[in-house]
C-alpha cells in the first residue's frame, strides 16, 4: 500500500462512451484526449487524493476487447500494484462485465479495489451519467476501514448508484442508466447521500494474500445455446470440432436438455475427447441443478460440469483462464466447480 499520507488512485482509460465527445459536424462519437478529463470533471480536484492516469493508446471500443487487452490491463494493475491504493478502470459498457470477470481470475490474490465504470452518455454531454459514475467509483476505490485496509478489496463494477461484484455482473440494458445487474448475488454497496456498504457480502481482506497474475487466456472456447428444434448434425460438428477445448453450454431452466440419445452421445464423445463442457442456465436468475430432473442427470452422466449460478461472462472467462494455466482436464473440472473469486455460490 502507498506509504504517502494521501491515498493514491490510478485511473486507467481503456476507451468507451465515457471518454467521448460528439463531433458537431458528423454527430458521431469520437474519443477525446484523456488529459481533458479534468476539464470536464473539475470535481475530481476536490478529492484529497493523489490521482494519476494511464490510457490505452489508441483507446478501444469495448466491442473490440479481447484477451490480449485483458492481459495488458492486468499487467498495468500488477506493475503499479505497490504504488497505488486502488484502481479505477474506465471501460465501454458492452463488454465491461466480461473484462471485470476476466480480471477477477487473472489477478489472483488481489487485495485492493479495482473498480470498473463507464457511462451510457459521453462525459461531455449535459445529461451524462459519466460524472456520477466516475466520481463515486473513485471514492469507493479510495475507501478504507479505520485500520487502513480497503473496504472493497476486489474487482467490481460501479454503475448508476450500485456497486456489484465484477464476476457476478451482466449488462441488461443498452439504453437505461441502470445498465448492469447482479442477478444472483447482492449488490456490494449503494450510493445515495452516503455510500452504504453491504459488508457481509464483500470479499474479506486477507493481509497474507499475495497478488499473482495469470495473464494467459485460452480462447479456444465456444458459447453454445440450446433451442427447440436444434439439429443433430450441427451440434455434433460443433462439439467435436478440431481445436475446440471448452464449451459453455447454455441449457434450459435448472440445467435441462432434450432427452435425445444423439445429444447425450455427442456430449459424451466430446468429454471423452478431453473437452470441458460447463452447463449454465439460459435464465437470468437461478442456478443449474443437474440432479433435479432426469433431463439434467443425463448431462451429468455425459461428463458435463455444473456451472451453478455462474454468469455467462464469468463461466467463459474462468474457463479461458484455467485453460491458459495449462491444467489437466480433470484439474480444470475441479477448479470450475470451486469458488475461486466469489463467482459461484
Amino acid at each position: 500500500m502507498n506509504n504517502n499520507s494521501k491515498t493514491s488512485i490510478l485511473l486507467i482509460y481503456t476507451g468507451g462512451t465515457i471518454g467521448m465527445m460528439r463531433n458537431s459536424e458528423t454527430g458521431a462519437l469520437e474519443n477525446f484526449n484523456f488529459d481533458e478529463l479534468i476539464r470536464h470533471v473539475p470535481e475530481i480536484k476536490q478529492f484529497n487524493l493523489n490521482i494519476s492516469s494511464k490510457a490505452f493508446n489508441p483507446p478501444i471500443d469495448s466491442s473490440d476487447m479481447k484477451p490480449a487487452l485483458w492481459a495488458e490491463l492486468a499487467k498495468i494493475i500488477y506493475d503499479n500494484y505497490d504504488q497505488y491504493d486502488g484502481f479505477v478502470v474506465l471501460h465501454g459498457t458492452d463488454t465491461m462485465a466480461f473484462t471485470a470477470s476476466a480480471l477477477s481470475f487473472m489477478l489472483d490474490g488481489l487485495m485492493k479495489p479495482v473498480i470498473l465504470t463507464g457511462s451510457q452518455l459521453p462525459i461531455g454531454v449535459l445529461r451524462t451519467d459519466g460524472k456520477e459514475n466516475l466520481l463515486t467509483a473513485i471514492e469507493i476505490a479510495a475507501a478504507k476501514n479505520v485500520d487502513g485496509t480497503p473496504i472493497v478489496p476486489e474487482v467490481c463494477i460501479f454503475f448508476h448508484q450500485q456497486l456489484m461484484r465484477g464476476n457476478r455482473s451482466t449488462k441488461i440494458s443498452a439504453e437505461s442508466f441502470s445498465a448492469f445487474s447482479s442477478n444472483n448475488y447482492p449488490i456490494l454497496a449503494k450510493s445515495g447521500l452516503e455510500i452504504q456498504y453491504n459488508r457481509n457480502y464483500i470479499k474479506p481482506y486477507d493481509p497474507n494474500s499475495k497478488l499473482t497474475p495469470h495473464y494467459a487466456m485460452d480462447s479456444d472456447i465456444i458459447i453454445f445455446s440450446l433451442f427447440p428444434g436444434i439439429q443433430p448434425d450441427i451440434v455434433r460438428s460443433v462439439l467435436v470440432a478440431d481445436g475446440l477445448k471448452g464449451i459453455i453450454f447454455r441449457t434450459f431452466g435448472s440445467g435441462n436438455a432434450p432427452q435425445e440419445q444423439w445429444l447425450v452421445d455427442a456430449l459424451t464423445e466430446a468429454t471423452r475427447m478431453g473437452k470441458i463442457i460447463v452447463n449454465i442456465t439460459q435464465c437470468s436468475t437461478g442456478s443449474v441443478k443437474m440432479k433435479l430432473y432426469e433431463t439434467g442427470r443425463q448431462l451429468l452422466d455425459a461428463g458435463i460440469i455444473s456451472g451453478g449460478d455462474l454468469t455467462v461472462e464469468a463461466a467463459l472467462t474462468k474457463l479461458m483462464n484455467l485453460l491458459g494455466r495449462r491444467l489437466t482436464p480433470e484439474q480444470i473440472r475441479i477448479e470450475m466447480r470451486r469458488n475461486m473469486a466469489g463467482e459461484i455460490s
